[in-house]
């Protein structure tokens, strides 16, 4: 079971999980199953998600979910007759990692209704939040468990009273594949002032390479700057638009980015979804031997037959 810390001098304590997206780049796959519910060597990648937020001592979740998502709901629920089953057999390995998602945190779920964009998923989770800061996490992108982001994010908001955002540094010829910053720097390298925010720039308009990954703090000044939103890009309510505007100044705080610098996996897209099988797999505790030695073994394979073609 992840251990929640218990924070209580922090001001943010929830976090907001959008999952209403349908996952077409895995189509057939998500045709009946919800992308978030795909495995990641052998938990399903939501999971990962939850337990980082609770790993950060936010033990109270939303998950914002669409149509035929009630697989979501399942997984984070008990389930008496397979527990029951497994006790009789005296497995206990396999009963701690079924209950370990129905005790990870206190996780809520609410339903989106219409899909209008990631920045009008977020308003809807108004109701829960209510006037406090609070963590969003995208599920498809998942931050190894060895390289805390959360915790510093959190940090920053307190310190400065700020809306935080995750930053990355990418390639230029990658820039218009993210959300982009133009920013100012502060004294501390890993930390800086955001003055603007661009969805998905040309490397030629991009501000920077430091590009925006799934997970934010927010004030609750948001919900307000959300509702007056017009659509934006693909006609949805973005984001990243609201936060351009709070960015821009026309806000009560500041926003910061934090510089992201450790291991992070895009399980939205389908060949990094291999690789993170792979990069986690190679470090499981019980499999973790098995998988590394046949990588070696395959990646000499490979290289033989391309040496003989």
């Amino acid at each position: 079971m992840t251990e929640t810390r218990a924070t209580p001098s922090r001001s943010v304590t929830k976090a907001v999980v959008p999952a209403a997206g349908l996952g077409t780049r895995f189509l057939p796959a998500t045709k009946a199953m919800p992308k978030e519910m795909l495995p990641i060597v052998d938990k399903p990648a939501i999971q990962y998600v939850v337990e980082e937020a609770a790993s950060a001592g936010l033990g109270d979740v939303l998950i914002i979910t669409g149509r035929n998502k009630d697989n979501l709901l399942n997984h984070f629920d008990s389930v008496p007759e397979l527990e029951y089953s497994l006790e009789r057999k005296g497995d206990e390995g396999k009963l701690d990692k079924v209950r370990e998602s129905s005790e990870v945190a206190e996780v809520h779920f609410l339903r989106q209704g219409q899909p209008l964009g990631l920045g009008h998923a977020v308003g809807r989770a108004r109701c829960h939040v209510g006037d406090e800061s609070f963590a969003v996490l995208l599920g498809d992108d998942l931050i190894d468990p060895r390289d805390p982001l959360l915790d510093r994010m959190i940090a920053e908001h307190d310190s400065r009273g700020a809306t935080v955002i995750a930053l990355m540094e990418v390639p230029r010829e990658s820039v218009h594949l993210y959300g982009c910053a133009s920013v100012e720097a502060t004294d501390d390298p890993d930390v800086v002032r955001i003055t603007g925010l661009v969805e998905k720039p040309s490397a030629e308009e991009a501000p920077s390479n430091l590009a925006i990954i799934g997970r934010y703090v927010l004030r609750p000044e948001i919900f307000d700057v959300i509702d007056e939103l017009p659509p934006g890009r693909g006609g949805e309510i973005q984001l990243t638009d609201a936060l351009n505007y709070l960015a821009e100044g026309k806000g009560d705080g500041p926003v910061y980015g934090v510089i992201f610098r450790g291991r992070r996996y895009d399980t939205g897209d389908r060949a990094d979804w291999i690789k993170a099988n792979v990069l986690l797999g190679v470090d499981h505790e019980e499999l973790g031997d098995e998988i590394t030695d046949w990588v070696i073994e395959f990646a000499d394979r490979l290289r033989a037959q391309r040496s003989e073609s």
